[in-house]
């Protein structure tokens, strides 16, 4: 917990910097209190320091492509020239991922899961999949993460300013 809490001070910090006025000043609370509703159920005080940055990697103002690649690059391993994502670490990712919908009652079931893994190694004879095909799945927008580029979009919305005049 301490160093999720200095990790998320770190961070807030620097974002009062870029943008003075607009970061809570209980920011670290909520994150870390959200982070554990999240990934400490049981309460042991514990959280994986991977699952906290999956969480703030897909909740960041980033774009899809960002947060995509951020997160093959925290559960893959590299072999070599290349990077690969194996079936279980696809599994542990979106496990993790499936908690934050899940925090709000709307959580993927383990055979949702199940068939987001197969979907994704479709065709694939080798135990684990390069990032452009881990990309190019996600770009297809399987069902168990279809919650991630919907928010995306919203927080997207949410900046547009129309120069238009309603009655």
């Amino acid at each position: 917990m301490q160093q999720i809490s200095r990790m998320l001070m770190k961070l807030f910090q620097r974002a009062r910097l870029e943008k003075p006025g607009q970061v809570d000043p209980r920011a670290v609370e909520f994150t870390l209190s959200l982070l554990f509703a999240m990934y400490d159920r049981s309460g042991t005080g514990y959280v994986k320091t991977r699952s906290a940055a999956a969480a703030l990697i897909s909740l960041s103002g980033d774009t899809l492509l960002a947060k995509y690649r951020a997160l093959f690059q925290i559960y893959a391993f590299p072999d070599g020239k290349e990077t690969f994502i194996t079936r279980s670490a696809l599994r542990t990712l979106l496990t993790d991922l499936n908690q934050i919908p899940a925090i709000v009652g709307e959580g993927c079931t383990l055979s949702c899961l199940e068939i987001a893994i197969h979907d994704c190694f479709h065709g694939v004879l080798n135990a684990a999949i390069v990032e452009e095909k881990f990309l190019s799945w996600l770009r297809s927008e399987p069902a168990a993460l279809l919650w991630l580029p919907t928010c995306y979009r919203l927080s997207v919305t949410e900046m547009v300013s129309h120069q238009a005049r309603c009655r």
